[in-house]
């Protein structure tokens, strides 16, 4: 018996993870409800070994888990995989948080710094200790370098990084 997966997360998450061949896997494995290595490749006619590289990565990040039994015909033991549809939610809040952690930190770094810029197209902005260091010219077209104003880049950090506390609350 299949167990319902919002569809739009559950390709989200598979496909960060593991790419389209994931993607197939996962909806594979939702409509399917459990199934073996050689019944996932036939059903998604991906090869066996893209298979269970895939199971693996979905896997490592408990988005799916496997059920351990040995076959008494030939000794080998088979892996029944089925779907953690629980564990989705709980993956996506660990990027999100990974997310935050990134933009604090770039939020940080434009908060404690000047930035000078030729404003040329090819050429960025650079700190000022960079712009010191090359007398004020940009070290990409020889240009002089004029103070470039941040704010409005601090004020949308300031803004994503509230929406994603928000929702991580």
């Amino acid at each position: 018996m299949a167990t319902f997966v919002d569809q739009d997360l559950l390709v989200k998450v598979a496909s960060i993870i593991g790419g389209e061949e994931a993607v197939k896997v996962a909806g594979f494995l939702e409509s399917a409800g459990e199934a073996t290595e050689d019944e996932v490749s036939r059903g998604t006619e991906m090869q066996l070994n893209d298979v269970r590289k895939v199971l693996y990565k979905l896997y490592n990040h408990s988005i799916v888990t496997n059920l351990k039994s040995r076959d008494q015909t030939t000794g080998w033991f088979v892996f029944r995989w089925k779907l953690q549809p629980g564990q989705f939610a709980g993956f996506v809040k660990l990027l999100k948080r990974k997310v935050l952690e990134r933009l604090e930190k770039k939020l940080e770094f434009e908060k404690a710094h000047d930035f000078f810029s030729c404003f040329s197209l090819g050429c960025g902005r650079v700190t000022f200790e960079d712009a010191v260091e090359n007398v004020f010219r940009c070290s990409n077209c020889g240009r002089p370098l004029k103070r470039s104003d941040n704010s409005l880049s601090v004020k949308a950090l300031k803004e994503r990084v509230r929406l994603l506390r928000e929702e991580l609350d």
